[in-house]
């Protein structure tokens, strides 16, 4: 593969993940981490950046997503599935995406709601750019990602001159563990998940450009995760920096999307306004063209829907349900996320243990499913008092809404010794 393609597959992969969320949480954080921004930060990448990263490369040497969940159950898998691809595609993600895009990008710069024909216009754009997967890497990747960098890189190299301010006193949750703190707030961006439906994107990009063979695929796809870990990685310290010295003009801010506000306003005026708006429906603007692209990979490839159907049919409903019912849907989609993110990295990580082949993996997504739903009430908060203390005191890390990582990684070194005895066992009847 040439070198231009491979770099433009890892540039299209950093701007699938850089939503506007992405750049809202780094800022926020950073705040409040004050003196201790950096540690938190550090945490942060962990997760945030390493999980996603983990992800690409565990998919690259399966050369293919389908893998991933092969041995479970036909209905289980497919249930899986579905549940991501319709809550990451038009029950949330997808129309969350075409609303933050209008309400940082369009809404400052107007008095009247015209919600109802940026988002057909957003929508109608993204259609016409997913619509066409072989152009995905060119469109995204040669020419949006650059510009996208660009104009992050002016906001930055102009806030490093003329900084807002200096690390506030550290909030108590960065205090005493501010690498934890952090390390929480970046599973929190729910980007681990997102990762198992970009790799059907990612994976076809690169088989698009001629490579086949499963040693070629792993091999371009450690590339394409070094290329997103460091330009994410970068964008995400720029973001927190732009937090962290933010306190002469966005002390008692309330968000991150109004810290970046302000300070584009501080050090731009009305030029940085207008630059943070392009940002942001840029950003915006490419992850809805994956998240598309890969709902109709999916739909296509599952339900043999023919891609243009399947990539039309999500864009208007996502166009629907960000004129109408979005708060609804959130309340219904946002336990599904956050069960649903344990469970990916779940099987993420028996994959990177070579376990996809165990016909025991569904015991391991149950437990996951478990304990997940535990830590999905805990955090919508729909447990009662007695509930809370006596979860607090008997399961490990539910104050940290990881409660389903003990079992997952006690069923998956279960999996593993079980894996081992066979492999002896298989030997032992080999050389009888």
């Amino acid at each position: 593969m040439k070198k231009l393609d491979i770099t433009a597959i890892g540039f299209t992969t950093f701007a699938l993940f850089l939503g506007a969320g992405n750049l809202i949480f780094p800022p926020m954080m950073a705040q409040q981490a004050g003196d201790n921004w950096l540690t938190a930060m550090a945490g942060f990448l962990i997760s945030a950046v390493g999980l996603p990263a983990l992800t690409i490369i565990v998919l690259g040497r399966l050369s293919t997503v389908n893998k991933l969940t092969s041995s479970l159950p036909s209905w289980l898998e497919k249930t899986f599935w579905l549940l991501v691809f319709t809550t990451l595609g038009p029950a949330f993600v997808l129309p969350r995406a075409v609303t933050v895009a209008y309400e940082m990008g369009i809404k400052p710069f107007t008095l009247d709601d015209y919600l109802l024909p940026f988002s057909a216009a957003f929508c109608a754009l993204s259609l016409l750019l997913a619509i066409r997967p072989g152009k995905l890497v060119d469109i995204i990747g040669k020419f949006m990602t650059p510009a996208l960098i660009v104009m992050l890189a002016a906001l930055v190299i102009t806030a490093m001159f003329n900084p807002q301010g200096t690390p506030t006193p550290t909030t108590e949750a960065y205090q005493q563990a501010p690498l934890v703190s952090g390390l929480l707030e970046g599973y929190m961006t729910l980007d681990a998940i997102a990762a198992v439906a970009f790799g059907w994107v990612i994976i076809q990009a690169i088989k698009a450009k001629g490579v086949t063979k499963q040693s070629g695929i792993r091999y371009y796809s450690y590339i394409v995760a070094g290329i997103y870990i460091l330009l994410m990685s970068t964008c995400y310290l720029a973001m927190g920096y732009l937090g962290a010295t933010s306190s002469a003009i966005a002390a008692d801010a309330s968000n991150g999307g109004t810290i970046l506000t302000l300070y584009a306003a501080a050090i731009l005026g009305p030029i940085g306004q207008s630059l943070l708006a392009a940002i942001t429906l840029t950003a915006c603007l490419t992850t809805v063209i994956g998240l598309t692209n890969a709902n109709a990979e999916y739909f296509e490839k599952t339900y043999q829907i023919p891609f243009a159907r399947a990539a039309t049919i999500t864009t208007i409903l996502t166009a629907i349900v960000a004129n109408i019912g979005l708060e609804q849907l959130i309340t219904f989609s946002l336990p599904l996320i956050l069960v649903l993110c344990p469970i990916a990295i779940a099987l993420v990580l028996a994959a990177a243990l070579s376990l996809t082949g165990s016909n025991k993996l569904k015991y391991l997504v149950l437990a996951v499913f478990i304990f997940g739903g535990i830590d999905t009430f805990s955090v919508l908060g729909l447990t009662n008092s007695y509930l809370e203390q006596t979860l607090l005191q008997w399961l490990p890390l539910y104050s940290h809404h990881l409660s389903w990582l003990v079992p997952c990684c006690m069923i998956l070194a279960l999996l593993l010794l079980s894996a081992g005895k066979t492999k002896i066992q298989l030997r032992v009847v080999s050389k009888a």
